[in-house]
C-alpha cells in the first residue's frame, strides 16, 4: 500500500510540474495580415504619448505594471505577461502591438469596445513604443 501511495503521489507531482513548465511555453501570437499590414496613423508626438499613458494608467497598468508584466493583478493570471519594454517587442510591426492590445487573446483581454476611438489606440502604440 505505501509503494502504490508513493507511486501515486509521485506521478501527481510529475504531472504538476509538468503543467507548470507547459504553462510557462506561450504559444507565439497569430496575427491577421490585416494588422500586421497596419501602420501608425500619428507618429509618437509628446501629446500623443501623454494621451497613450493616461490611457495605459488607466486600462493596462494594473496587469502591464511599468511594462515589465508586474502589475497588481500579473501574479492572478494563467499566463506570464511579456515584457514590453524589450527590444525584441519594440521590433514587433506597431500593427502586430495594435492586434495585441485591443484584440487580445486568453488573460489579454478585448479592448475593443472598451477603447474605440483609433487616436486613442494609436496613442497607446505611440506609449509603448515610447518606454
Amino acid at each position: 500500500m505505501k509503494k502504490f501511495l508513493f507511486a501515486a503521489l509521485t506521478v501527481v507531482f510529475a504531472m504538476s510540474l509538468f503543467s507548470f513548465i507547459a504553462a510557462e511555453k506561450k504559444a507565439a501570437w497569430n496575427i491577421p495580415a490585416k494588422y500586421t499590414s497596419m501602420k501608425i496613423q500619428k507618429k509618437g508626438d509628446a501629446a500623443s504619448i501623454a494621451l497613450g499613458k493616461t490611457l495605459y494608467n488607466k486600462h493596462c497598468k494594473s496587469c502591464h505594471g511599468g511594462g515589465k508584466g508586474d502589475g497588481a493583478k500579473a501574479a492572478a493570471l494563467n499566463t506570464k505577461i511579456d515584457d514590453i519594454t524589450t527590444p525584441a517587442f519594440k521590433a514587433l510591426p506597431d500593427g502586430n502591438k495594435y492586434f495585441m492590445a485591443f484584440v487580445g487573446r486568453g488573460d489579454m483581454p478585448n479592448f475593443e469596445k472598451k477603447i474605440t476611438d483609433e487616436e486613442e489606440r494609436w496613442a497607446i502604440i505611440n506609449y509603448l513604443n515610447s518606454l
